[in-house]
């Protein structure tokens, strides 16, 4: 038995250079957006969408449709530490980043 959910319906699409898995009413972080919240957004580079437990869709690259969702909450990730160390040189360099991230609930899956 597979230690992954099965959903009945979902899609990947991309966005900011990466893939990102959509199941309807489920919330996905994603890279950064412009827009403010409550603000809907259209996802139009859709891989691959499942429709029930046996029907589904793979783009070459991409299918028709899109996938559908709102702006939930703009944010910063998870900080991120870079250290440098040199031994016998002295040298200590501490840096840190936090990459601002969108969090986006999927409204729907078109097809």
């Amino acid at each position: 038995m597979s230690m992954i959910p099965e959903f009945e319906r979902y899609a990947i699409f991309k966005t900011g250079g990466k893939q990102y898995q959509g199941i309807e009413g489920k919330t996905v972080a994603i890279e950064k957006l412009d827009g403010q919240l409550g603000d809907k957004v259209e996802f139009n580079e859709v891989l691959f969408r499942k429709k029930g437990s046996e029907t589904y869709e793979v783009g070459q690259p991409t299918l028709k449709g899109s996938v559908t969702a709102s702006i939930v909450r703009q944010m910063k990730g998870p900080k991120v530490i870079a250290f440098t160390f040199r031994r016998r040189n002295k040298t200590r360099i501490k840096k840190g980043h936090r990459q601002p991230i969108t969090v986006v609930r999927i409204e729907s899956i078109g097809a």
